[in-house]
């Protein structure tokens, strides 16, 4: 299938914002979504921004049975680790159900690789579900280790009221 992984623009974030919802539909957590497209849109594409992203298009004669020619996407950051420098984050690879199989993933993740050893990275990171078998599974045939398993690892998140009492305890300028 022609597919082709480019750079997101602004004009972008509608399609980016709905595979985001059905990505949340897919790991059964559609209501902790809270992103909209204008929130993609500043936090992406503003003056600093949060995040880059790649998108995968397919031409018209192949779009979706709703009608869609973006059918993926791939939302990553830089972050630094202290031990080896420059980090690539993926928060977010989906490509649509109807799209899978077809290199689409593999197309957005290599991809994503390149332009972080172009900025001198020296990993790939991110996050995936523990029920998520076929994500698992994908991810380690491309080589990626699963540091839960071989390091002890563990992701951790401060949210919420956690996140507010914990900048309510910062020391005062």
């Amino acid at each position: 299938m022609d597919v082709r992984i480019r750079a997101g623009t602004k004009e972008d974030c509608k399609e980016m914002q709905r595979m985001i919802m059905e990505l949340a539909v897919f790991e059964k957590m559609p209501d902790q979504v809270k992103i909209s497209h204008e929130d993609l849109e500043r936090d992406g594409f503003g003056q600093n921004p949060f995040f880059e992203c790649l998108v995968a298009e397919v031409p018209e004669e192949h779009k979706s049975k709703e009608g869609h020619t973006i059918v993926g996407y791939s939302l990553y950051f830089y972050t630094y680790s202290t031990w080896e420098g420059p980090v690539i984050h993926v928060e977010d690879l989906y490509v649509m159900q109807e799209f899978r199989g077809n290199g689409i993933g593999k197309g957005l993740l290599s991809k994503v690789a390149e332009l972080g050893q172009k900025k001198r990275c020296q990993r790939l990171n991110m996050t995936v579900l523990d029920w998520n078998k076929s994500s698992l599974e994908f991810y380690a045939a491309k080589g990626a280790v699963d540091l839960t398993e071989t390091e002890g690892w563990h992701f951790l998140r401060f949210h919420g009221q956690s996140l507010a009492n914990l900048a309510n305890q910062a020391p005062k300028d």
